[in-house]
């Protein structure tokens, strides 16, 4: 279900006993709603984007509750969908950074397969019922997520837009990576997200390090 490298990195957090209580909790949510993602696409961003790839972070909240949205990557859709609101101000603001054509697609694979890692704070959620699936141990274990790309790596590039993002600041090891803070993209926030560059800082720390830049165009 999830990408070796992550399995062998995060063993401790798939023994202790709040992940046993969350495969339990899930367990019976299947058996009464409809969950998002599918099963198979739960750990998608892991598996498109292993540890040895991993140059950028960009954390979310919660998976898209509406029919065929998630796809597992924090902010993306499936292919054929239409983007919701925060993924429409993101591509906005790309547009206006790097010049780069807002695409029909909102399906952000490509980014994860560049070295993207998508993570929501909580990877499943019930049908039409947003924030359904937090504080059932989730978040513990995508902290234990952040806390081991901060332990484990070096000069990785974190953006965290929103308030809640910006809570995670506190679990990365500042003199060795990047953090990039912004407001949310969501229409809520009303605007503030525009002009924060972040696709173009985000290459210029890469180049600074000598990593390969990410090439932000989704080509649909």
């Amino acid at each position: 279900m999830i990408d070796e490298s992550w399995k062998a990195l995060l063993s401790e957090q798939f023994k202790a006993p709040y992940f046993n209580e969350l495969k339990q909790f899930l367990v019976q949510e299947k058996k009464q709603f409809l969950i998002y993602p599918p099963g198979p696409q739960i750990f998608s961003a892991f598996n498109r984007t292993p540890f040895s790839k991993v140059k950028v972070v960009i954390i979310g909240q919660d998976p898209y509750h509406g029919p065929g949205q998630a796809n597992g990557l924090c902010f993306s859709v499936a292919e054929g969908i239409k983007s919701p609101p925060s993924l429409k101000n993101i591509f906005k603001e790309l547009n206006t950074d790097l010049g780069i054509p807002i695409p029909y697609s909102g399906n952000l694979e490509p980014w994860a397969d560049q070295g993207v890692l998508l993570l929501n704070a909580v990877l499943t959620v019930r049908a039409n019922t947003p924030g359904s699936h937090q504080k059932k141990g989730w978040e513990t274990f995508t902290d234990a997520v952040i806390k081991a790309i901060s332990d484990n790596k070096k000069g990785v590039v974190f953006l965290l837009w929103g308030n809640f993002a910006h809570t995670k600041e506190a679990l990365i090891n500042d003199k060795k990576h990047f953090i990039l803070k912004a407001a949310h993209p969501s229409p809520l926030a009303r605007g503030a997200f525009f002009g924060c560059k972040h696709f173009s800082k985000t290459n210029r720390i890469l180049e600074t390090e000598s990593i390969a830049p990410i090439d932000w165009r989704i080509e649909k």
